[in-house]
């Protein structure tokens, strides 16, 4: 950022746009800038670029595809913008999409291969969609020098934070943060996603298992009775319930009993060696291992930040 006395940051205002990641976005830009120069940086320019008035030649220090609140980011017509999108990447502009944004951004094909992140609930969607991209939707942002993906509705907050960060420097990017209130804390996505495992896969036998699975979570399930409920013989089942859902089945367990697990922080006052026990984990420590490396917190970590007021044991 030496010797940058201004820079614009464009964010593409298409069809169904979510205007509070705009307008947002637009004010925290707006904010930082006049921070930024007060201290002597650069000036933060904002410009809200329609579709229908698309331009290779503006100089753009980065793009942000913000979220969709519809379809458009998926199935419009958007030949358009993907040019525009490849014509600046290869200008050397910072490209950015925060949750459905990355429907766009991949149709470039500049995320084939690499990681990127959007919404956890979009997930299937966009892996079906977009199966050379090496999606992460654990991650709330994931970042290169070239390409950064956001995943949530609200996660252009932390976007925009970094892109403040990145072009006018941390100082400013806190006080920025001070002076919206906003938590720049560390946080993913795992901290708020619930495991939606996919139930349109179109293999029977998977989803009979599956809807059975439901009501296991408190058990011990091996997997031998894991395939005489789905009619399969053991190695029959680990690759078709692969196929179907993208686990083995002591994944899918896993999953299912931390999904009671968060419930059970979030709604009872129990104890969580009470709650590993009541999910079906003899030993409590191995519990607290696996809820850590699946939801990205652990159990005392995730009831203190989300079930303020109740046990925290």
């Amino acid at each position: 950022m030496n010797n940058i006395t201004s820079l614009t940051f464009a964010i593409l205002d298409y069809p169904e746009a979510q205007k509070a990641a705009t307008e947002g976005l637009r004010d925290l830009f707006t904010t930082a800038s006049q921070l930024s120069q007060t201290s002597g940086g650069p000036a933060i320019e904002v410009e809200l670029v329609s579709p229908d008035s698309l331009t290779s030649q503006s100089g753009f220090a980065a793009i942000v595809l913000p979220p969709s609140l519809g379809d458009f980011a998926k199935t419009g017509q958007t030949d358009a913008i993907e040019n525009w999108l490849r014509a600046h990447y290869g200008k050397g502009t910072l490209i950015c999409s925060i949750c459905a944004g990355a429907f766009l951004l991949a149709r470039t094909g500049l995320l084939n291969h690499r990681e990127a992140t959007t919404h956890w609930a979009l997930a299937e969607d966009f892996a079906t969609h977009y199966p050379d991209v090496l999606l992460r939707v654990d991650k709330l942002v994931i970042e290169a020098p070239d390409l950064i993906t956001a995943g949530g509705l609200m996660a252009w907050t932390d976007l925009g934070l970094r892109l403040i960060d990145r072009f006018a420097g941390s100082s400013i990017m806190l006080e920025t943060a001070r002076f919206f209130l906003i938590d720049t804390g560390e946080r993913e996505q795992s901290y708020y996603s619930r495991f939606t495992p996919s139930l349109k896969h179109g293999d029977q036998n998977i989803l009979k298992l599956q809807q059975w699975l439901q009501t296991q979570t408190r058990s011990s399930v091996p997997v031998t009775e894991m395939a005489r409920k789905a009619g399969l013989s053991d190695r029959t089942l680990l690759r078709r319930l692969h196929k179907a859902t993208g686990h083995n089945p002591s994944e899918y367990l896993q999953h299912l009993r931390m999904n009671e697990a968060r419930d059970l922080l979030l709604e009872s006052n129990s104890s969580v060696d009470d709650i590993s026990w009541s999910v079906g984990y003899q030993d409590p420590s191995a519990f607290r291992r696996t809820f850590h490396r699946i939801v990205g917190l652990t159990p005392r970590e995730f009831r203190k930040r989300f079930a303020t007021g109740r046990g925290s044991n």
